[in-house]
């Protein structure tokens, strides 16, 4: 059942979502997820029925949490997160390569708002939100996330743009910049997939020191 986490604005309700309750809010997610990433740095031109298909996961994973940022009825953001073990082989496999133990680690997932929703907080909710669900399993000692990485000039930077390394610090997470993974999709503009770098950021949930 969704647990209900303190309110970011009097707006917007942040509550956490687990089992099969997860399955109804997947096409929203989908939809989240094809119009936000369509922004600089994803450029994500992707379509609604692989979304279906690659969301699947969090319904298969027992460890799974869907964090839904919801104005009255509408989910107007979502933050996604699982046991790593449960993660696809692409994405754990620099840990597996290091020899890092996967079942100490939580992976983060998407995280999407609508743009006429940032600045409220919400962001720091969903990571807020993730840790609490990912200290709830023992034997978990760090979470984790990967962000693309984009050559500085890339034609589709938009001018001014401000990374989120800063907001990312602030959290407590460490850029790993040789800890990459590699996944492919169609950029906006491009007729084919092109595979592209994911760096990750770690955080040690319990004091243990980051390996």
């Amino acid at each position: 059942m969704p647990n209900e986490t303190p309110q970011t604005s009097a707006a917007v309700k942040i509550e956490t979502v687990v089992g099969s309750d997860i399955g109804p809010l997947l096409p929203e997610i989908a939809q989240l997820r094809l119009r936000v990433f369509r922004e600089w740095p994803y450029l994500y031109d992707g379509d609604f029925d692989y979304e279906q298909r690659y969301l699947q996961r969090y319904l298969q994973s027992d460890g799974a949490a869907v964090i839904v940022a919801r104005d009255g009825k509408r989910v107007v953001g979502a933050s996604t997160c699982l046991p790593m073990r449960d993660e696809s082989a692409e994405i754990s496999e620099p840990f597996r390569k290091r020899g890092w133990d996967l079942n100490q680690f939580f992976y983060f997932g998407e995280s999407v708002l609508l743009p006429e929703y940032r600045g409220r907080g919400i962001g720091v909710a969903f990571f807020e939100a993730r840790e609490a669900h990912a200290k709830s399993f023992p034997g978990i000692e760090y979470s984790c996330f990967c962000a693309v990485q984009r050559p500085s000039d890339h034609k589709l930077r938009p001018p001014g743009y401000i990374p989120l390394d800063a907001f990312w610090r602030k959290r407590g997470y460490t850029f790993y910049p040789d800890l990459v993974c590699r996944l492919s999709w169609k950029d906006i503009g491009e007729e084919k997939e092109t595979e592209k770098p994911l760096a990750f950021w770690l955080k040690s949930l319990r004091g243990k020191p980051l390996p």
